[in-house]
């Protein structure tokens, strides 16, 4: 005798009413917006930093993938050792640095420390190592193009979408990040989406739906900005996975 696994009811049309309440409740008496406001701004500010970000990581990827110097190998090690670093070891004493050089107000230190990535310079390292062939760079330097030039004009635009996968990755992280503005935001109003959402966790109600309610609104963004960017990011992330 065979069992078939049931099959769920749909919803009842009060479930439907009762998830619709969550959302309008989450609008209404609970300040999502400014939560939200908060983690876009922070978000938009950071893509200036993403900006520079990205360009710092290709700079540096360029010079260790391309360049011979002395100490190259020690610096890459060490730099590609400090993945291994879990960023709770670092929280306190980065704080310190920022609080100590005055740099600790949250719209700085939410986005400056994080301008050079290991994982962005790794990543721009391995793309350039594998997709641009040094004599398209020796061809260059015959013409008599100069170091900065060739990185400004060959370099970056064949980076194209390693640059957009990084960019949206930067994006991200800063959207979504909670421990590091945990620590330095002490005000509620300042709250970004991570933080807001905790407060509902946390709360003596433990408002679940709620919680569940802003979690689904607050990945919109993320998922609109992985349907704009989609086809930079894939073509990112597969370089270098299959060779032809």
């Amino acid at each position: 005798m065979s069992y078939l696994p049931a099959v769920p009811a749909p919803p009842s049309r009060r479930a439907l009413l009762r998830g619709a309440d969550n959302y309008r409740t989450l609008l209404t008496e609970q300040p999502f917006g400014r939560w939200f406001l908060m983690s876009t701004v922070v978000a938009v500010v950071a893509v200036v930093a993403t900006v520079v970000s990205v360009f710092v990581c290709a700079l540096a990827g360029y010079g260790f993938a391309k360049f011979r110097f002395a100490g190259k190998r020690l610096l890459f090690n060490v730099m590609f050792s400090s993945l291994s670093i879990p960023f709770a070891v670092i929280l306190v004493p980065l704080f310190v640095i920022l609080v100590k050089t005055g740099l600790g107000s949250p719209w700085f230190a939410l986005i400056v420390p994080w301008v050079a990535p290991a994982f962005g310079i790794f990543m721009m390292q391995q793309y350039i190592v594998q997709s641009i062939p040094d004599s398209v760079l020796e061809a260059a330097r015959i013409d008599g193009a100069d170091e900065f030039g060739i990185f400004r004009t060959i370099v970056l635009p064949l980076l194209r979408p390693s640059l957009g996968a990084l960019g949206v990755w930067q994006f991200l992280q800063s959207y979504n990040s909670f421990l590091w503005p945990l620590v330095l935001v002490s005000d509620s109003s300042q709250y970004t989406l991570p933080l807001g959402l905790q407060t509902l966790f946390v709360s003596e109600q433990r408002q679940y739906d709620l919680v569940l309610a802003g979690a689904v609104l607050a990945v919109l963004p993320a998922v609109a900005l992985f349907v704009l960017l989609r086809k930079q990011l894939l073509e990112g992330l597969s370089t270098g996975a299959v060779k032809g």
